[in-house]
């Protein structure tokens, strides 16, 4: 149908119902667990007992220990924040090299490596995490009884933590930066190489102010990707458990609203990032001249 037509009365209907049910099977768990974190009752479900912050500002002494008080929920935050901080890191800084690796050389097998590439995002992340493990342990083992080094880095904890979630988030930040690499105009690298500007000028003053957009969104879909990881993270953690892994473990021992609290916490942190990347965006793409706002 063409979209400048007027509609008939029931497909005008059928569509705002179809959004409205959209919108409610979206928004209805997050606002549910977001008034009952504020719920004064022991248990973070229906009914309500009336208003109380104790689930954010309650002190252990008084029996309701909130997240702002929990040493063990903060722990884990601080945890799960240093590992998306290094995912972060290490996935653009790889996708940014594949990136350029893909689409600016040719050479023998390309095309399988570019398939290699995109295994991680199609194995389970349990089993991602699994191989992970026996990998390294057995290359520890083998280390130790041959050489006699215990590398701790290679037993279950954060660094095999960080190395499992790196090595499916890279792909993902490869496919971000390579997109955007792909549309990008090669003379202006020329003209500027042929005034006297080094690759590396170039490099700095064109190409990465030009790949800017895709930098940055790669570098927040990274974060947010290795702060909710839950599967894999969950096969290779060791004594310093991250968050998702610890509201996993509290879930087991019995639901708090303590645990709505923290959900509420990072559903308003992620909108907060997710806000100052769209106000930020247009002024990255746009904000210099040349191929910045090409």
């Amino acid at each position: 149908m063409i979209a400048s037509l007027p509609r008939p009365a029931w497909l005008r209907a059928a569509t705002a119902l179809y959004v409205a049910a959209f919108l409610v099977f979206l928004f209805a768990p997050l606002l549910i667990v977001a008034v009952f974190a504020f719920n004064n009752a022991s248990y973070p479900a229906p009914p309500w007992r009336g208003f109380t912050l104790d689930w954010f500002l309650g002190s252990p002494t008084s029996g309701r220990a909130g997240l702002f008080h929990d040493t063990q929920l903060l722990g884990s935050l601080w945890t799960s924040l240093i590992v998306a901080i290094w995912v972060t890191l290490l996935s653009v800084t790889v996708g940014t090299a594949n990136s350029f690796l893909m689409e600016r050389y040719r050479f023998r097998g390309k095309q399988l490596l570019s398939i290699l590439m995109l295994i991680p995002l199609v194995i389970p992340g349990v089993i991602l995490g699994i191989s992970i493990l026996s990998l390294s342990s057995r290359v520890a083992e083998l280390l130790d009884d041959l050489l006699g080094l215990d590398l701790d880095f290679l037993r279950p904890g954060l660094p095999l933590v960080v190395v499992g979630q790196f090595s499916y988030i890279a792909t993902i930040a490869t496919l971000m930066i390579s997109a955007r690499l792909k549309r990008f105009d090669l003379t202006l690298e020329e003209a500027a190489l042929n005034l006297g500007a080094s690759h590396a000028a170039v490099l700095r003053t064109i190409t990465l102010p030009y790949l800017r957009p895709a930098l940055i969104g790669s570098a927040a879909i990274s974060f947010l990707m290795s702060f909710e990881n839950f599967n894999t993270t969950l096969m290779l953690v060791g004594s310093d458990a991250p968050l998702t892994v610890m509201m996993y473990g509290r879930m087991r021992e019995g639901a708090s609203p303590v645990l709505n609290a923290v959900s509420l916490f990072l559903m308003l942190a992620s909108a907060l990032l997710a806000l100052s990347l769209m106000r930020g965006g247009p002024r990255t793409s746009a904000g210099r001249p040349g191929p910045a706002s090409t």
